[in-house]
């Protein structure tokens, strides 16, 4: 100290740091008052905002009075500006950390914000995150003095080194950072490998892109693995898409009634069933003189991948007992058996389900 430690010192310093803490106080109250409003809002990144100013806003407030004590006691000039700079080496910490938990939640809001998706791309989460960390640190460094040139060369050289070592992990980063920037592929779409893998894409990060199948089993696959096969997306360029189901009548069926009892039922289908889309036209096309039956198809909408099997479960439950209230028949196959003195005829017996789906021959 340059001089005697007197209270016409202590007052001035006890005076700031009491305002330093009353200030860290009320900003805490104020920001979970406003907490609460954003919680009320349909948007997520002012509730990302505000609980990281929450932790930024009172810690400034108590750096700012610690700030004005030491200004107000007789301390050196090495002393006072050893405290400045731990002072704003703290502020630059707080800050740092505050802005990496702000971008990566805001990062994550808009991952998770695409109708109803409960996934996340945390390959975003996780580069964003470092990249703003890292730069804080390289300006702590620059504050108390540190030159940052020398480690930004061995930083260089070294990253070669590990690039060739670490050449299938930088791999699958890009591809993984590839496939989220063509949109592609994004958390909350039900894709189809060439390979047989299906499911709902969970989650892509640095590494691999994890998949949900129906079944609830999760698959990893590398990002890599992902890019180089060849892919069906059931989400784009639109969720809503159409499903074919096969079916036939006798020959002696009178087509203009089968067309219409079969419209019938899709519009119910199409109205009453959860995951149906209600504005979808009833299509029903004949196709097909077969060996017993005439066959048709008949399109349905559905609002997305997993909603087929429920609508079709309905909609055959419903079209069977239509066609028997109707009397509308849905001919059994016939398998013709050579003997040495002629030919016999088999009728096959089939259960209701397959009678309104595909055909089923039994073994003899």
């Amino acid at each position: 100290m340059t001089e005697e430690l007197t209270m016409d010192h202590l007052m001035p310093a006890g005076i700031a740091l009491g305002a330093g803490l009353l200030g860290a106080f009320l900003l805490r109250l104020l920001l979970r008052w406003l907490a609460g409003h954003a919680g009320r809002t349909r948007w997520g990144g002012d509730d990302v905002i505000v609980a990281a100013l929450r932790t930024v806003a009172p810690w400034a407030a108590v750096a700012g009075g610690v700030a004005g004590a030491a200004a107000a006691l007789p301390l050196t000039r090495a002393v006072q500006h050893s405290v400045n700079q731990v002072l704003t080496v703290l502020l630059i910490f707080v800050a740092t950390v505050t802005a990496a938990r702000v971008v990566a939640g805001l990062v994550r809001t808009v991952t998770t914000s695409r109708s109803g998706v409960a996934g996340s791309a945390t390959i975003f989460v996780n580069i964003t995150r470092i990249l703003v960390l890292a730069i804080g640190f390289l300006v702590m460094l620059q504050t108390l003095g540190v030159s940052i040139a020398p480690m930004l060369t061995a930083l260089g050289v070294g990253g070669l080194a590990v690039a060739l070592a670490l050449q299938d992990t930088l791999a699958n980063l890009f591809a993984g950072i590839h496939i989220l920037a063509s949109k592609t592929v994004q958390p909350g779409d039900y894709i189809q490998l060439s390979s047989g893998e299906e499911g709902y894409v969970e989650d892509i990060n640095w590494r691999q892109t994890t998949v949900r199948e129906l079944s609830n089993n999760l698959v990893v696959i590398p990002n890599g693995q992902l890019a180089k096969s060849n892919m069906t997306n059931f989400m784009r360029p639109e969720q809503q898409l159409t499903i074919l189901v096969q079916a036939g009548v006798s020959y002696d069926s009178d087509l203009e009634h089968v067309e219409r009892v079969t419209t019938e039922v899709v519009a119910e289908v199409m109205t009453e069933i959860t995951g149906a889309v209600p504005e979808h036209e009833p299509a029903v096309r004949f196709h097909t003189f077969g060996d017993s039956r005439i066959g048709f198809t008949v399109i349905l909408g559905v609002g997305e991948f997993s909603d087929q099997y429920r609508i079709k479960h309905e909609f055959i439950k419903r079209l069977h007992k239509r066609y028997r209230a109707e009397g509308i028949r849905i001919p059994s196959p016939a398998r013709t058996v050579a003997l040495q003195q002629g030919a016999v005829v088999f009728p096959q017996q089939r259960t209701g389900e397959e009678r309104a789906g595909g055909e089923t021959v039994p073994s003899a």
